[in-house]
């Protein structure tokens, strides 16, 4: 595991897994300690939490959408807020075991099923940290993405590609979606950009991805 600092108040915990990366994000906020996604179980957020040892802001934890290596480690901030789309909480209820029975090999410390316990439709913003949550379907029909609009800095989930190889992602919705949420993207003020899987990348990233799908 690799801590990345790549802005004064984001951090990306990086973890090589098998031939994938996988990367959950930590926003120090004035007031809330955000966590973008919990990884494959408590061994995923352990470092999170020795790393916030010292400091007693609260956490509130963030799932981008429902899939297995983004979720596992949801029970380890039982306690917190835990924020989701509607549709990913249904989804995480529907498909656990299933996922877990998938993929149990991945799995990485302990794993209980904990669910959201604040969802939202479209938008969900936190003023005293200039955090907003938006609802952008794609990779999966509950993805969302986290905009920093203090910092600039959107995590989009697995909205984009897990490499720069395969920079267009496995698309759950319809194209049409998908393409209507990039160009929201394109609306969106920010510069840099995290994915659960990818590098760190700049905003035309999804330009490139435009492209990308008109060959398709």
């Amino acid at each position: 595991m690799k801590i990345e600092k790549i802005s004064s108040r984001n951090i990306i915990f990086k973890y090589k897994i098998a031939d994938w990366d996988l990367n959950i994000q930590l926003i120090m906020g004035k007031k809330f300690n955000y966590i973008i996604d919990s990884g494959l179980g408590a061994s995923s957020t352990a470092p999170i939490m020795e790393y916030l040892r010292n400091n007693s802001k609260p956490m509130i934890l963030i799932n981008t959408h429902f899939h297995w290596d983004h979720i596992w480690g949801n029970h380890t901030f039982k306690d917190c807020t835990i924020i989701s789309h509607r549709l990913c909480r249904e989804l995480i209820l529907i498909k656990w075991d299933e996922m877990t029975d998938k993929n149990k090999q991945f799995i990485k410390g302990d794993i209980q099923m904990c669910l959201p316990n604040l969802v939202f439709e479209d938008t969900l913003y936190f003023p005293d940290d200039k955090i907003r949550i938006i609802y952008t379907p794609g990779h999966t029909t509950d993805s969302i993405s986290v905009l920093d609009e203090e910092e600039r800095i959107i995590n989009v989930g697995d909205n984009i590609g897990d490499t720069m190889d395969e920079i267009v992602p496995s698309i759950g919705t319809n194209k049409d979606t998908y393409i209507n949420t990039l160009q929201r993207y394109k609306s969106i003020d920010f510069d840099t950009c995290i994915s659960g899987h990818n590098v760190t990348l700049r905003k035309e990233v999804f330009d490139m991805i435009h492209k990308e799908l008109d060959k398709i």
